[in-house]
C-alpha cells in the first residue's frame, strides 16, 4: 500500500475545506498553533550562552503531538502549512523539530487563499522553512520573555496583578527615564570659542576666518578663567594703536600694557580673553553689542 501525505495547518476548519481540495492521497490535520514554547515557571533563556530558548512542549497539548508523530511516520512527505507569517513559519520549524522530520521528509506550504487552485498549486511549489524569519519570531519571543518575565511581577505588585511589561514600551520607557536622568544631573559650564581673522596686512584681501581647537595637537576649551596663554602677558609696554575687525566692523583702536582697549569715541573695554600671536592679538569682546571675536595687527 502506497504512503499518504500528510498537511499540518493550524486550523480544524482549514484542513477539513483543504482536505477536500487535495484527495485521499493526502491526510490533513490542525496542530492548533503552538505546540511547544518557553517553559511558564522559569525564565527559559540561558542569559549566560548567547540567549539559548529551552523549549518545551505545551501542557495540554500531548494528545495533539503523539497523534502527528504517529500520522507523520507513515506519511512519505509532510506538508507544513502554517500561516504564510514569522509566526507560522516558527510554528513549522517547531513542528519540524517534535516531530523528528528530515529535511527531505518536511517541506513548507503556504496557502495565501483556501482555493482548490491555490491549495494545488502550492502543494507543488513547497519550500524549505525560511530559517530568517524563524530566527526573527524567536528574538521576538525570547526578548518578551527577558523583558516581561522580570518586569511584570513589579506592575503585578505596583498596579494590578495580570498586567504583562511589554518588549517595546518598558525598553522605550527605561530610555526616557535615563535621558530625563541625564538632563537633571546635567552641570553647565561656560566655555568660549575663539575665532580670529587672520592675513598678512591690513587690507581685506586674503583675510581668512581661523578657530582655535588646541595646542600641539590637541583639542583645549577656553573656559572664562583658563590659564595660561590666554592672559594679558607678555604685551607691549607702551601704548599702541591700530584698527581691530570684529562682527560689527572695522574700528580705530588703542591698545595698552595692561590689556586694556580703547576705542576712539573714548570707550575702554577689558578682554574676556587675550592671545598674543606673533604679529597679532586675539580678544574676545564684550560690549554693547553683545559678546565680540576681534584680533589686532601689531
Amino acid at each position: 500500500m502506497a504512503k499518504t501525505n500528510l498537511v499540518i495547518v493550524e486550523s480544524p476548519a482549514k484542513a477539513k475545506t483543504i482536505g477536500k481540495y487535495l484527495g485521499p492521497d493526502y491526510q490533513v490535520k490542525a496542530c492548533m498553533g503552538h505546540l511547544r514554547d518557553l517553559p511558564k515557571s522559569t525564565l527559559g533563556v540561558d542569559l549566560e550562552h548567547d540567549f539559548e530558548p529551552n523549549y518545551r512542549p505545551i501542557k495540554g497539548k500531548e494528545d495533539i503531538i503523539n497523534d502527528l508523530k504517529k500520522s507523520a511516520k507513515s506519511s512519505e512527505y509532510v506538508y507544513l502549512a502554517t500561516d504564510p507569517d514569522r509566526e507560522g513559519e516558527a510554528i513549522s520549524w517547531h513542528l519540524r523539530e517534535l516531530l523528528g522530520l528530515s529535511g527531505d521528509k518536511a517541506r513548507r506550504v503556504t496557502f495565501n487563499e483556501i482555493t482548490k487552485r491555490v491549495v494545488n498549486e502550492s502543494i507543488a511549489a513547497y519550500r524549505d522553512i525560511d530559517q530568517n524569519l524563524v530566527d526573527a519570531q524567536q528574538a521576538r519571543r525570547i526578548l518578551d520573555r527577558i523583558v516581561g518575565y522580570q518586569l511584570s511581577p513589579l506592575l503585578w505588585k505596583k498596579i494590578r496583578r495580570g498586567l504583562s511589561a511589554g518588549r517595546v514600551q518598558s525598553v522605550a520607557t527605561r530610555m526616557v527615564c535615563d535621558r530625563e536622568k541625564e538632563i537633571a544631573d546635567f552641570k553647565p559650564q561656560e566655555y568660549w570659542s575663539l575665532d580670529a581673522k587672520l592675513g598678512v596686512d591690513s587690507g581685506e584681501k586674503g583675510r581668512f576666518l581661523a578657530r582655535y581647537h588646541g595646542e600641539n595637537g590637541k583639542k583645549r576649551e577656553l573656559g572664562p578663567n583658563d590659564p595660561g596663554d590666554f592672559q594679558a602677558k607678555g604685551a607691549r609696554t607702551e601704548p599702541t594703536y591700530g584698527a581691530w575687525t570684529s562682527a560689527s566692523g572695522t574700528r580705530k583702536v588703542t591698545y595698552t600694557r595692561d590689556g586694556s582697549l580703547t576705542l576712539h569715541d573714548g570707550t575702554s573695554f577689558y578682554p574676556l580673553a587675550f592671545k598674543k600671536e606673533s604679529d597679532r592679538l586675539v580678544w574676545i569682546i564684550a560690549s554693547s553689542a553683545g559678546v565680540e571675536k576681534c584680533t589686532y595687527k601689531l
